[in-house]
């Protein structure tokens, strides 16, 4: 996968770690395998199916790879479920150490982890709560954003009350899929 050229034909046997919400019959999936991650966009998906979906799951999806704004994503893509497939869930990787250098992206839609972070600022999209939430961590004098948005959370998720109750000077370990 990681050899494929932009725009070609994928193939790849993964296991699905997260998806967002189930839309017209597509959903977006995080998945990982010990050997890769993968950032499945708009996966052609029955409600049903969408359902199915959950963290460990074996699949085969088919699909182009492609690129928006950086991130490497398959688009396009059908799966199917690979029966009597084993299950998988990845552990957080911590990449702290790695956000200062130019490695971190080797490691793109991984499920990564960022240890004693302190909030520098807190903002909602908008300016209300209720809409995605902008968040500035520290480490060891630099700032890094952050993004919990809502619609891939919903307001009632405990990432969402969790982050919506953060001050700035706390200090966080945050885990999440590593976007571009």
């Amino acid at each position: 996968y990681a050899a494929a050229e932009l725009d070609s034909e994928v193939v790849v046997e993964t296991y699905v770690q997260a998806n967002q919400s189930w839309w017209e019959d597509k959903v977006t999936v995080y998945c990982q395998s010990p050997d890769g991650a993968y950032f499945v966009y708009e996966l052609a998906c029955s409600e049903e199916d969408a359902a199915k979906l959950v963290p460990g799951t074996k699949i085969r999806v088919t699909g182009y790879k492609g690129e928006w704004s950086g991130e490497i994503e398959i688009m396009d893509g059908t799966f199917e479920f690979v029966e009597g497939g084993d299950t998988f869930i990845a552990e957080a990787l911590d990449v702290t150490d790695l956000l200062v250098s130019e490695d971190l992206i080797a490691h793109q839609n991984e499920l990564v982890a960022f240890k004693g972070m302190t909030v520098e600022a807190i903002e909602y999209k908008n300016g209300e709560p209720g809409d995605d939430i902008y968040v500035t961590l520290g480490k060891d004098g630099a700032s890094y954003n952050f993004c919990v948005e809502v619609y891939l959370t919903g307001t009632d998720s405990d990432v969402y009350t969790t982050v919506d109750e953060l001050t700035v000077g706390d200090v966080v370990d945050v885990e999440g899929f590593l976007y571009w």
